[in-house]
């Protein structure tokens, strides 16, 4: 990971093109640095569109702080990111993860009545002719451990199009910009697994992570986070390890994002 974080801070971007689909200025470019060129993703501070839970110009920089938890995390969940300047001025620049087409798919709708083995039920949802079905994720331990990630990040937006299949075997975790709010904003299609205790991984990972936030982790996340948000991300993941269990949806937010995919 040191190389591919020296080549997007410090390689030449090059833009070709934007991805139309986003809410925010999302630009496909090329990063280069001594003959090693690599697609990335540059979202510059200028094209975000204002928030009103969120101070404006904050997004680029909770995107670094998502990737930084996530490396501390050991779990590599999101793609390599920095924040840096570029031809639109500054903003998050992040490796280009590639799908997997061949991989299988990780949401389904099923009998509105109980989800088939192997996967765990998010919403029943209404469908086509007023008929409604079970919308469900799989039972995947890759996907288990975005969850953790994202109750530590407050995620307020983990749609079904916010995660990638990777040739790698990998789940990439991508979009964090709506995330380490002060209020509990989690939403999220990562349900599944409410109230279940959390694995022994997870415990041990979030022992590891409520250290690092309050050592080097935390200075490399203050830069990006006010010093409140800075310690209601400590607060979560105590409050992870106290529980021991995955979060419920919460009762005064909307715990589905919209739209889901």
């Amino acid at each position: 990971m040191p190389a591919a974080l020296a080549l997007l801070r410090e390689g030449r971007l090059a833009v070709h093109g934007r991805l139309t689909d986003a809410s925010n200025a999302v630009l496909y470019c090329t990063v280069a640095l001594d003959g090693v060129t690599a697609p990335c993703v540059y979202k510059p501070v200028a094209g975000e569109r204002p928030l009103w839970d969120f101070p404006d110009g904050t997004l680029a920089g909770r995107e670094a702080a998502a990737y930084e938890v996530s490396a501390a995390t050991g779990w590599a969940l999101v793609p390599p990111t920095v924040l840096r300047d570029g031809p639109h001025g500054p903003g998050m620049v992040q490796l280009w993860v590639e799908p997997d087409p061949d991989a299988p798919e990780l949401l389904d709708l099923q009998d509105p009545d109980a989800p088939a083995p192997g996967w765990l039920p998010i919403v029943r949802a209404e469908i086509e002719d007023g008929r409604t079905a079970l919308l469900v994720h799989r039972d995947d331990d890759r996907l288990r451990r975005l969850a953790v990630l994202d109750a530590v990040l407050n995620n307020a937006d983990r749609k079904g199009g916010h995660w990638i299949p990777a040739a790698d075997g990998r789940i990439y975790g991508i979009d964090h910009g709506v995330t380490f709010n002060t209020d509990g904003k989690l939403r999220t299609l990562l349900w599944g697994w409410a109230g279940q205790p959390l694995t022994a991984e997870a415990r041990e990972v979030l022992g590891r992570l409520a250290a690092d936030l309050d050592g080097p982790l935390g200075g490399r996340l203050a830069p990006h986070l006010t010093p409140a948000e800075l310690d209601a991300a400590r607060h979560r993941t105590a409050a992870l390890l106290r529980t021991g269990s995955h979060p419920l949806p919460s009762a005064q937010w909307p715990s589905i994002p919209w739209p889901p995919l």
